[in-house]
């Protein structure tokens, strides 16, 4: 099923999305992320070790829907099905990094910012990936 553009622009220019990903028994798990346009693809950004990561390795499909901060959803809002991919780490995928920084700006970089300082005072490596979405066909 082709996802319309309105649809898809929608979801787009969403502050934020609830990402919902599937987990072996077909559940699926939403969550608030952000979002940006990269080309005809969607990226977000997540740690490797989050459970929507672990979950996109076994299974593509991802639904979109726009929601609020905390993950409301509108019970009138769109529902947009695609499938996702890992494509490395946030560091290496500079087109994306830079789609994400430009829509959300200050605190985008303030975020990820005092993300790093956390995983400084805790020891803790951070390993940011890419998610890339594209329409489903």
């Amino acid at each position: 099923m082709t996802v319309p553009d309105t649809h898809w622009r929608e979801i787009a220019s969403s502050s934020f999305v609830s990402l919902g990903t599937y987990r072996k028994n077909g559940a699926v798990v939403a969550v608030p992320v952000w979002i940006a346009r990269d080309g005809d693809e969607l990226v977000v950004t997540s740690e490797r070790s989050t459970g929507k990561v672990k979950r996109l390795r076994n299974d593509p499909r991802v639904t979109l829907r726009p929601c609020s901060r905390m993950g409301a959803v509108d019970p009138d809002a769109h529902t947009v099905e695609a499938h996702a991919r890992i494509s490395g780490p946030a560091t290496e995928d500079v087109r994306a990094h830079t789609a994400l920084r430009r829509k959300y700006g200050l605190q985008y970089r303030l975020i990820l910012g005092f993300e790093v300082l956390v995983r400084r005072l805790q020891r803790k490596p951070g390993d940011r990936v890419i998610i890339r979405i594209s329409r489903s066909t």
